[in-house]
């Protein structure tokens, strides 16, 4: 038997890649080299030689910061092409290729030149937002202020009273100046303040002021007619133009500190009105200008933006490998006497030649006298694992790593998964027409799957189109269950033929109810349509897909018992055939066997026999034997061996071999472990008693087939009859129309969304308790070479 299996043509996805632990020494000038070409392969994973150092103790950190100082850079220009609106070309722009230093400098010039362009764009932005507010309200607030020619004061009172906070605005200065008068004749006339504030802080800013003048003022306000940027947010913000009265210079006083407490803007506004026409006349022509100056400074900056993006996907892509390139380097230990590296890790043994051939090619092209040296060394901690997975299969193979990562060489659950898990969901979601709808949903991701591969999806969308392919098979799994089932939304059709019952004589007029005889041989392929609506439907199809829930229980957890077997024939442990695999086989199917062989021979004979009786009377005298054949021998067996193996070890061979003088300080060697008894038994006792305890309640859980199955059926039943049908009976169309879009709202978003993932979810814990824990460790780690490929698109 041993024979036979070694012979077996050897399945990638059976078991995980032979792995080996190798070494590398590399000279320092060609290290950056071999380590990109080593990530262009991406077939080598690094062990950290350096752990016990932070990230600034280590070598390349400068570089490292270079390179992170680079991806700041990037990602600014990023933000600013996406804040500017442009789409960053895809174009390719030939260009040579540049050193990382060359690269650096040309980043932090353009830096440079935006930071510029933006700092001049924000202060014209400001001049021109303020040039817009004084223009609002000199319209504005000159319908406030009625002139009265007959009274005295309004002569003497003076431009220089209003307000003008802001200091950078000097245009309008020559005309303040005319405006000032050398003396007043009332100090306490009325005076106004006129200026420009947020339209969401008027009520407050209104209730402050009375509140400070105590109600002796006058304060009148209307809407802007153009909403203003604000220069940070970029956000168009409405204003209110405002024109306060008041008396007093303590009340001005107290006006100004609110105004500036509110950020309000305050500006001059003569009474005469041909000056306020004349200073509207030098502010419009300003604004002018500088609309034009600010159209010319942001086509100038959407160019220099422009010429950017042209570049930015390179750039940011060699960065990520620089720094990639950089940390990798971090990993190795730095021999400062040799002036070389000397770096670990793991690789699979097909790669040998490949990296081999890499490290060649990086000597070769760095012009280094010495060579790299790549070597195999013994390691003591367990290999990584990895698979060679694809579109189709790798779906799959994240279910089982969800559960937990194979072993190093272990069985892998993913070969059997590919066909289990989408057939029990179809034995739980059994339904042709149903089955239909996910089957078309499932060929539009995989007809696209070119063009939503390249594009940012949203978390559902994303998962969904990751397990197009289990999509694919559960839906063509549940045509075929439905076809069994033979429901097409709840509704039977004579596929293949005719019924094998008909009605027993002519009062027989309801053939769903009573009067049914066989007159022909069972119908060919599923459930026969007749015992749709008969009386006995509900317990023949109870008992039916209960005793198939067993059956398939049964079958899956022989399965894994099986799988056990050849895990234990392929690490060479006769101990786990013995005293594991033999007696749980035995267990098993002393019980369950049993009973699967029962409910097969009362199908094909036809009997009455209570199934129930027969299996409590099991209960009572079951095989007291086989727990403690589970549970002694093996630790004693395995305490045994390690005696005899470490008998005389216990001061080891004194050696003075150039291999242990050469050794490497944080090389990995074989090492003695301590052999910890109870530790073995007590595990052993575990799995003894889970296994025990398991193989009734995982048979159980195998039920839920059977309970699912059912709901599913009975939802679409409930769905058509009371929806659909009812809707039908009625002659108005709307009425009709109504129940249709019920019906189709229904089948949509509790069949095909929520039954889904009800189902989806349970064959999900069938897979991962009842089939796994047979055999399935699941206390690896994944193999996570350095390579280019992986490197995520936001990485900084």
């Amino acid at each position: 038997m041993d024979d036979f299996i070694d012979n077996l043509p050897a399945m990638d996805l059976m078991r995980s890649e032979k792995m080996t632990f190798v070494q590398l020494i590399i000279p320092v000038e060609s290290a950056h080299r071999a380590v990109s070409y080593l990530g262009e392969l991406g077939l080598l994973q690094f062990r950290d030689m350096n752990f016990d150092k932070s990230p600034f103790q280590r070598t390349f950190v400068n570089q490292v910061k270079r390179c992170a100082e680079m991806s700041r850079k990037l990602r600014f220009f990023k933000e600013q092409i996406s804040k500017a609106g442009l789409i960053a070309s895809t174009r390719l722009v030939m260009q040579p290729d540049l050193e990382l230093e060359e690269l650096e400098i040309q980043l932090a010039e353009h830096e440079h030149e935006l930071n510029e362009m933006n700092s001049n764009s924000e202060k014209l932005r400001q001049s021109y937002n303020e040039l817009l507010e004084f223009k609002m309200v000199l319209q504005k607030a000159g319908g406030f202020l009625v002139s009265n020619k007959t009274h005295s004061v309004s002569e003497e009172r003076e431009l220089d009273e209003n307000i003008y906070s802001n200091d950078n605005y000097i245009e309008t200065a020559s005309l303040l100046e005319q405006e000032m008068r050398p003396g007043r004749s009332d100090q306490s006339s009325l005076r106004f303040i006129s200026g420009i504030i947020c339209k969401s802080k008027v009520l407050r800013f209104e209730r402050m002021l009375f509140r400070a003048t105590r109600g002796n003022m006058l304060f009148n306000q209307a809407p802007a007619d153009e909403q203003i940027m604000d220069p940070l947010s970029t956000e168009m913000v409405e204003k209110m133009a405002f024109v306060v009265f008041f008396s007093g210079e303590q009340a001005r006083t107290k006006i100004l500190k609110i105004c500036e407490a509110f950020g309000a803007s305050c500006y001059p506004v003569p009474e005469d009105v041909t000056k306020q026409r004349q200073i509207t006349r030098e502010v419009s022509s300003r604004l002018v200008e500088l609309e034009t100056t600010l159209d010319a400074g942001i086509r100038h900056r959407n160019k220099a933006l422009t010429s950017i993006s042209f570049h930015l996907a390179k750039w940011m892509k060699m960065v990520r490998k620089e720094k990639a390139v950089f940390d990798t380097l971090n990993m190795l230990n730095f021999d400062v006497t040799k002036k070389c590296l000397v770096g670990e890790g793991w690789c699979p043994i097909f790669a040998r030649t490949q990296i081999q051939e890499i490290l060649q090619r990086a000597t070769f092209d760095s012009s280094s006298q010495v060579g790299i040296i790549f070597h195999e060394m013994d390691a003591t901690e367990s290999p990584p694992t990895y698979f060679r997975t694809n579109s189709f299969t790798g779906a799959f193979q994240e279910i089982v790593d969800a559960y937990g990562v194979a072993r190093y060489q272990e069985a892998n659950p993913a070969v059997f998964t590919v066909i289990t898990f989408p057939f029990l969901f179809a034995v739980m979601f059994g339904d042709w027409g149903h089955g239909i709808c996910l089957l078309l949903g499932a060929l539009v991701l995989i007809a696209r799957e070119s063009k939503l591969s390249t594009q940012k999806l949203g978390s559902m969308m994303e998962m969904l189109f990751g397990g197009r392919y289990i999509l694919l098979l559960m839906s063509l799994f549940s045509i075929y269950c439905g076809l069994i089932y033979n429901e097409f939304f709840s509704v039977p059709y004579h596929i293949f033929g005719g019924s094998a019952y008909k009605c027993r004589d002519a009062t027989c007029s309801d053939a769903h109810t009573a009067g049914l005889v066989k007159f022909r041989d069972p119908y060919p392929f599923g459930v026969d349509p007749s015992w749709r609506g008969s009386r006995s439907e509900l317990p023949f199809l109870n008992s039916l897909k209960m005793k198939m829930s067993i059956l398939l229980g049964v079958a899956q957890m022989n399965l894994g018992i099986v799988i056990s077997y050849f895990n234990a024939c392929f690490f060479r442990s006769s101990i786990d055939i013995r005293y594991q695999f033999v007696p749980q086989m035995i267990f098993l199917n002393s019980l369950f066997g049993y009973l699967s062989l029962l409910i097969i021979i009362k199908w094909c004979t036809g009997s009455q026999a209570d199934l129930y009786h027969v299996m409590i009377y099991m209960f009572l005298s079951p095989t007291d034997d086989l727990v403690p054949w589970m549970l002694f021998p093996k630790p004693f067996i395995l305490k045994k061996l390690h005696t005899e193996r470490f008998q005389g070890r216990t001061y080891g061979i004194l050696g003075t071999s150039e291999m242990d003088l050469d050794v490497e300080p944080d090389s990995a060697r074989q090492q003695h472990e301590e052999f910890n008894f109870s530790e073995i038994f007590v595990h052993q006792m575990i799995h003894s008693i889970e296994f025990v305890l398991g193989a009734v309640s995982n048979t159980a859980s195998y039920l839920r087939l059977w309970a699912l199955s059912l709901a599913h059926s009975e939802l679409s039943t409930v769905f058509y009859e009371k929806v659909l049908l009812l809707a039908w009976g009625y002659e108005n169309f709307a009425i009709r129309l109504v129940g249709l879009a019920v019906f189709a709202f229904a089948t949509a978003f509790i069949l095909l969304m929520m039954e889904t993932l009800s189902a989806f979810l349970h064959a999900l814990r069938l897979h991962w308790v009842e089939f796994q824990n047979k055999f399935y460790h699941g206390d690896g780690y994944k193999f996570k070479p350095f390579s280019f490929a992986t490197l995520a698109e936001d990485e900084d």
